[in-house]
């Protein structure tokens, strides 16, 4: 890397599917860098991103508004909505200016596309492009979430089809991976060794050859490993102005809907959870997430939920007398009907 280079801020994306555990991720970094000034940035596209209301990206105190915000260990981190290129001009600004910046990106973002930014000339020379981080759903690739067939069979046609845009949850997989340096396999807690070998061999098929694969579950990953990629393909930004137009756009808007539903306090946990997965499995919701308050208790549910897949917390106290009308986030490919979810979540519930 030139000595020009060696001066720039470094700087890594992170992507990856809705629910792969991009944030997971993103909170292991930021509780475990030990002596470096790290700055944060989440992408949160209004149209499909999370509501920061009810939902806090990063899980670290005060990590949660449209501005800079210094944590308590030194580090930076905000929250953005489209566009992340004036949030990092204006820590490239700082008196102190972070040491490297990782963005977070929306799950339906296309990389190659954002990529383009750093071409910009107000930080073409002041960054350098660290690396592309991809967040792979082990689990979800196994079951053929990003093809029509399991893992164990070809990935030649997937690649195909996501090259027509036949599919768009594919062609976003392709993308993500193609754009790769360094792949996070997470959730492979939840196959086992020989699952884990089909995913990577079907992975190796679309990702770059020099691509590494990193196992991972919970996003645990040495901060050390992601934040010194190296890629020195991309030490020089303005590579990127040379895309074209062709290339896609920042994010499918086209392709997916997105809906903020109304809940009703629960009577039970369960039976709530009972009725997210059937809900996610008749009407094939790709994310869910959000909040809901349950009957005698004096904390909120977070649930987050993969297709099928959920997980849940009480995760913070609603304080008495407040709202305990919750808030569903469910996202689809286009034709999910918000008045079908909203009947199937708060008729039934």
């Amino acid at each position: 890397m030139s000595a020009a280079s060696a001066k720039r801020v470094p700087v890594s994306l992170i992507t990856g599917f809705l629910g792969a555990g991009k944030t997971t991720l993103m909170r292991h970094i930021l509780q475990n860098v030990r002596g470096h000034r790290v700055a944060i940035v989440v992408q949160a596209d209004g149209a499909i991103g999370s509501d920061t209301d009810f939902l806090q990206k990063c899980g670290m105190e005060g990590c949660c508004g449209e501005e800079i915000i210094e944590l308590p260990n030194g580090c930076l981190c905000c929250t953005v909505r489209e566009d992340f290129l004036p949030i990092l001009e204006a820590l490239l600004d700082l008196e102190h200016p972070p040491e490297h910046v990782v963005i977070e990106t929306s799950g339906l973002a296309l990389p190659r596309s954002l990529l383009k930014a750093f071409g910009s000339p107000t930080v073409r020379n002041r960054v350098t492009v660290d690396g592309v981080i991809t967040v792979l759903d082990a689990f979800a690739v196994a079951s053929g979430r990003f093809g029509d067939r399991p893992a164990k069979e070809s990935r030649a046609t997937v690649a195909a089809k996501a090259s027509h845009h036949d599919d768009p949850v594919v062609a976003i997989f392709e993308d993500q991976l193609s754009a790769a340096d360094l792949i996070v396999l997470n959730k492979t807690d939840l196959l086992d060794a020989a699952g884990i070998d089909t995913v990577e061999k079907a992975i190796r098929q679309v990702a770059p050859p020099a691509a590494r694969i990193l196992r991972a579950s919970e996003g645990k990953v040495d901060p050390a490993i992601l934040l010194g990629v190296g890629a020195d393909a991309k030490a020089d930004p303005g590579a990127y102005s040379a895309f074209s137009e062709g290339d896609g756009h920042v994010f499918a808007h086209d392709d997916f809907e997105r809906f903020v539903i109304k809940v009703p306090e629960q009577s039970s946990v369960e039976g709530f959870l009972t009725l997210l997965q059937a809900v996610a499995r008749k009407y094939d919701v790709l994310r869910t997430k959000g909040y809901a308050a349950v009957q005698g208790q004096s904390k909120r549910l977070a649930v987050q939920g993969v297709g099928t897949r959920f997980r849940h917390e009480f995760d913070r106290s609603l304080a008495a007398g407040a709202d305990r009308m919750g808030r569903i986030v469910m996202i689809g490919q286009k034709g999910l009907k918000e008045a079908v979810l909203r009947a199937a979540l708060v008729d039934a519930g």
